[in-house]
């Protein structure tokens, strides 16, 4: 199998990279001279009117846990190729994981082929030209050098933690390095590598459950004993959770279930297509007010306290975007074709060729606010405690009606107290309605790493009145 030419699934390692591969400050999956070569020879195979090419390398490893044991270390170096053919108002994408010579023109004229047996389409214009982009720091050599050792050792502050308190431990902590390069046959060449870590756990005691999770591009600023403490605290005091009516309540919002919602009202109607298309909550309504004052929402790819990224998957150098501004709708994100169908610029936020979403945001900001969760608790007579939402859906889009479960720590609040654990409830709650009646946001952020890639959400805690619940579950 090593040496079969045909094999296609190939992991692509480091090795025999000249001095010149080595970036300042660390050693890369591949190196910036690596992914140019990839992206020169991809070119210069390509007879379309216009090629892009996307190359992403990785460098991925877990340490998983449960029952309080670690029972997996895994590792993956993988990188992966995408072209975008462009053949007159016609765009054909092929994509692989082989970079030797053979592969990349097998690929470059799958592209093309897939291209010429699409249809016309007039509204389809060219790739981008090159821009500035601005570098960002996103690259640390901790994370990117972590061991199984180091990450062994964080596990365990977790599950000495829930072993001590006669509960049982599962989860994950897991660091990446990553590489991207977007160029294309206008001159585009921009290259970006980072890191990411994240440690998470959901303990489970006898009668209930607590989750904690910490995400970062330095595993140094990651603290699993206190997603341990944390974890293992609220699955003790889950235990025996009692019953309440469904109904309207005042909600103090962990992060993790305010980062949710923002990141639903990202996808479901920031972006440009969602309005041109008339399905985002945001059609007609810029300038005009959608939330309470409290509120406001950005996207910023190059602030270092996401997951920052430069530019799109076009190439395009990121804008910082204000969406919300003061309870104001003041914009939404675009990429090159949504972009030149209103004869505006990108402010980019393309996503991986092809897709049906458009642009969205994916580095969201939420402002703060000046109250501590403390506060929030002491000043509630009566509310519900949320640690996160679970299975969380839209079911309307355009009123940003959301539906999902709490989770992992649902608790009674009553004259400024938590009095007793909850089972857990089903909501149904508009987004915006719900920020409208935010009357506390927390005065932290804290950045929730989504499950869909290197995507994370900012986000405090929030105070927030009349939010339904329309359900309740046996657990």
């Amino acid at each position: 199998m090593k040496n079969d030419p045909d094999r296609r699934n190939v992991v692509v390692t480091a090795k025999g990279r000249s001095p010149d591969d080595r970036a300042e400050g660390g050693i890369d999956v591949l190196g910036r001279t690596h992914l140019q070569g990839i992206a020169e020879r991809v070119l210069a195979e390509a007879s379309a009117d216009q090629t892009e090419v996307m190359i992403a390398a990785n460098d991925s490893h877990l340490t998983r846990f449960a029952t309080n044991t670690i029972h997996q270390n895994v590792s993956e170096t993988d990188v992966s190729i995408r072209v975008r053919s462009v053949i007159g108002h016609k765009v054909g994408v092929a994509s692989g994981n082989d970079p030797s010579d053979s592969a990349l023109k097998e690929l470059v004229e799958r592209a093309e082929t897939v291209a010429r047996f699409q249809q016309e389409n007039p509204e389809i214009a060219s790739l981008p030209e090159p821009k500035p982009i601005e570098e960002v720091e996103a690259y640390v050599e901790a994370t990117a050098g972590s061991t199984p050792i180091e990450r062994a050792k964080g596990a365990k502050e977790i599950l000495d933690r829930s072993e001590k308190r006669g509960a049982e431990a599962a989860g994950a902590f897991s660091t990446e390095a990553q590489e991207m390069m977007i160029a294309n046959s206008r001159g585009v060449m921009a290259y970006h590598r980072g890191t990411v870590a994240e440690v998470m756990a959901v303990v489970m005691g006898k009668t209930g459950s607590g989750y904690a999770a910490e995400a970062s591009i330095d595993v140094r600023r990651l603290n699993p004993a206190k997603v341990g403490e944390v974890a293992v605290d609220k699955a003790v005091r889950s235990a025996d959770p009692t019953d309440i009516e469904p109904g309207e309540y005042t909600v103090i919002l962990e992060e993790e279930a305010v980062a949710d919602m923002v990141f639903f009202l990202g996808w479901l109607g920031m972006g440009a297509l969602s309005v041109q298309e008339g399905r985002s909550f945001m059609t007609g309504k810029i300038g005009q007010k959608v939330t309470g004052d409290k509120i406001t929402i950005w996207d910023d790819g190059l602030d270092p306290r996401g997951i920052p990224l430069p530019f799109d998957f076009e190439g395009v150098p990121k804008q910082k975007v204000v969406l919300i501004e003061n309870g104001i709708a003041k914009g939404v994100v675009y990429d090159t074709f949504t972009a030149n169908r209103e004869g505006k610029s990108s402010t980019g936020h393309s996503l991986p060729a092809p897709n049906t979403m458009g642009p969205i945001p994916i580095n969201l900001f939420m402002a703060p606010g000046q109250a501590t969760k403390e506060e929030m608790l002491a000043a509630t007579e009566r509310g519900i405690w949320v640690t996160r939402f679970h299975y969380t859906n839209p079911v309307h889009p355009m009123k940003t009606i959301l539906t999902g479960m709490t989770r992992d720590g649902t608790f009674l609040i009553e004259n400024g107290k938590i009095t007793r654990p909850l089972k857990n409830l089903r909501f149904t709650q508009s987004i915006l309605e719900a920020f409208e009646n935010a009357d506390m946001l927390g005065s932290e952020l804290k950045m929730v790493k989504s499950d869909w890639g290197s995507m994370a959400t900012c986000a405090p805690a929030a105070r927030i009145h009349g939010f339904t619940f329309t359900g309740t579950t046996e657990f």
